[in-house]
């Protein structure tokens, strides 16, 4: 973690990295509790990985402690940041770890082996690409932490609920659990189990709610997409992820 610039070389964390170091190891305490369903010899995505130290890190807790020999991907769009991560990788003798410059769009399963999908405040609809990916890939784990939901704040309306959304930040914060509630139903209906919880205390940060899916291939049978059906047409919106797993409605 030190050439990573998140300790000094005691070993200590720097001040300012300490809700970073936070996150990492709330997301791995998360991780943990789902692990058995990452089998050997698959692969991991990681989209929107930015300095990656949840990379470096998961990479090392799959292989050095799980031997479980998974390879990682990482992937951004700062071509600097990508090339000093593959850099470290390669200092760290992490061969199954590699970084792309890449949209999340773009990202193809070539191998058919990818097993999970991250993404750590991957920013409004990136969120929404990560997780059309897994889906439509058939991973058996999505750990999905949003970030920055901009996208229904201008959608939204509503007559009956006028009394909210006509003051910004209270609509702004509405927006966003209603984007996460949806992408939560949608997961659902296509056949995961989810959970929506608190990611780490809101003293760390304001962007704290993780959505976590292993899937079970029970896809739903109506019900839940006739009440996300509803929802939709009472606030006029209409959300990336819907748009991509079930086409414009």
């Amino acid at each position: 973690m030190y050439r990573l610039g998140l300790m000094d070389k005691e070993g200590h964390i720097h001040s300012h990295k300490q809700k970073k170091f936070r996150q990492i190891n709330k997301f791995l305490e998360m991780l943990r509790d789902i692990e058995n369903e990452i089998p050997e010899n698959s692969t991991i995505i990681d989209m929107g990985c930015g300095k990656s130290y949840l990379t470096f890190a998961m990479y090392h807790y799959f292989n050095e402690v799980k031997n479980k020999n998974v390879v990682i991907e990482g992937y951004d769009l700062k071509k600097d940041v990508v090339d000093y991560c593959n850099s470290l990788a390669e200092e760290f003798g992490f061969n199954g770890l590699k970084f792309y410059c890449k949209d999340i769009a773009d990202i193809e399963n070539k191998d058919n082996r990818i097993s999970m999908i991250i993404t750590l405040h991957a920013c409004d609809t990136a969120t929404d690409y990560a997780i059309y990916h897994g889906i439509r890939w058939g991973c058996r784990v999505m750990m999905n932490v949003p970030c920055c939901q901009h996208e229904l704040f201008g959608q939204i309306r509503n007559e009956d609920m006028d009394i909210m959304l006509e003051y910004g930040i209270i609509k702004e914060r509405f927006a966003a659990l209603l984007t996460d509630s949806i992408r939560a139903a949608i997961i659902e209906i296509m056949g995961y189990k989810v959970q929506v919880m608190e990611f780490v205390d809101m003293e760390h940060t304001p962007k704290n709610i993780m959505i976590r899916s292993v899937k079970t291939g029970k896809k739903d049978k109506g019900k839940k997409r006739k009440a996300l059906d509803k929802i939709i047409e009472e606030y006029h919106v209409e959300p990336t992820l819907y748009k991509l797993v079930f086409g414009k409605k």
